[in-house]
């Protein structure tokens, strides 16, 4: 069997060479596959806001990276948390000052349940919260967070009150938010 290629801008035929045509048909088959892929993947992430699209590309990976509360802050402000003093109030009524078992065990900075019905850096449930493979998931998690649910909330009140009715289990949930923020002077490290 011979194969010819037609050159309809010259008229002319040239013979295949069998190895070049067998590559070039396998690196289609293996970009056409691709293609599906990623198809697949995006229609998964079709309904993302964009700043959850950006937030994915980021690599989380480095769960090499000892926790430190400066690296925290650092990361908060790189993310562009949405009001970081609250956020780390939070950090610290979740983990008792980062001592926590929740927070040792499951890299879980923010007592975050594991989410389903959102984009999510969680691996999973244990001891009824979510766990990750580094304090850096946990973080990014959040931001993912207020990405989905918090992104038309304008001011502190707002989002206290959203806490209030939405994330807090304990009814004084946000006095002590407001009583650590003040008295730790918690808006001072994110200016």
């Amino acid at each position: 069997m011979k194969l010819f290629f037609y050159n309809k801008n010259e008229l002319t035929y040239s013979k295949v060479k069998l190895i070049p045509f067998l590559i070039s048909i396998i690196v289609i088959f293996i970009l056409t596959y691709m293609y599906g892929f990623l198809k697949g993947r995006e229609d998964r992430i079709k309904n993302l806001t964009p700043h959850e699209r950006e937030l994915i590309l980021i690599n989380i990976n480095d769960s090499t990276s000892n926790f430190s509360d400066e690296k925290m802050i650092s990361l908060m402000k790189e993310l562009n948390i949405k009001f970081p003093h609250i956020a780390y109030a939070q950090s610290l009524i979740e983990t008792g000052h980062f001592k926590s078992k929740i927070f040792r065990e499951n890299n879980n900075l923010f007592g975050m349940k594991q989410a389903r019905t959102r984009v999510t850096t969680a691996q999973g449930t244990q001891f009824n919260h979510a766990y990750y493979g580094s304090w850096q998931e946990s973080v990014y998690d959040y931001a993912f967070y207020q990405c989905r649910y918090l992104s038309s909330i304008r001011n502190e009140e707002e989002y206290l009150a959203y806490l209030s009715r939405s994330y807090a289990e304990d009814p004084n949930y946000i006095s002590k938010i407001r009583n650590l923020i003040k008295k730790e002077d918690l808006r001072s490290l994110f200016e």
